[in-house]
C-alpha cells in the first residue's frame, strides 16, 4: 500500500495538507517500505478558503492508503475521504521512517480495521458465495 506524508522538511510530518509544500509518498508491505515520490507544490498555499490548491495534492495521494498530516481542514478531509484515503493528524512533528516502521509493525501482527480497509484500496472485492 502507498502512504503518504505532508512535509516541509522531508524527514517529519510537520505540515498541514493545504500549507505543505511537499508530499512524500513511500510504498509498504509486510516487509518494508520504498520511497516512490516527492510531490513539490508552489503558489500561495496558505490561503484559507482556496480550495483550487487542493486538487493538485488530491491527485498526488489518490493511489494511497493513509496520509499522515500535522493538520488539515474539513473541506480537506472530507475530500481525501471521498477518495478513499484515511487521514491520520500527528499532533507534534513525527519521523516519518518512525511511521514507516510502526506501520510495518502493525502489517505484520493484528492490524486494526483501518489499516485492514487501506490494505484493501485498489484491489478488486470477490465475493465467493458458495464458500
Amino acid at each position: 500500500m502507498k502512504v503518504a506524508f505532508a512535509t516541509q522538511d522531508l524527514k517529519r510530518v510537520d505540515a498541514h495538507f493545504g500549507w505543505a509544500k511537499q508530499i512524500s509518498v513511500y510504498d509498504l508491505d509486510e516487509k518494508g517500505y520504498s520511497f516512490v515520490q516527492t510531490f513539490t507544490f508552489d503558489g500561495d498555499l496558505q490561503e484559507d478558503g482556496n480550495e483550487d490548491k487542493l486538487a493538485p495534492k488530491i491527485e498526488a495521494v489518490k493511489d494511497c492508503a493513509i496520509l499522515y498530516v500535522a493538520a488539515i481542514g474539513g473541506s480537506g478531509a472530507a475530500r481525501v475521504v471521498a477518495n478513499n484515503i484515511h487521514p491520520i493528524k500527528v499532533p507534534e512533528p513525527e519521523d516519518i521512517e518512525a511511521l514507516l516502521k510502526k506501520l510495518q509493525a502493525m502489517l505484520n501482527g493484528n492490524p486494526p480495521p483501518f489499516i485492514r480497509k487501506a490494505l484493501a484500496k485498489g484491489k478488486e472485492r470477490v465475493f465467493d458465495f458458495e464458500e
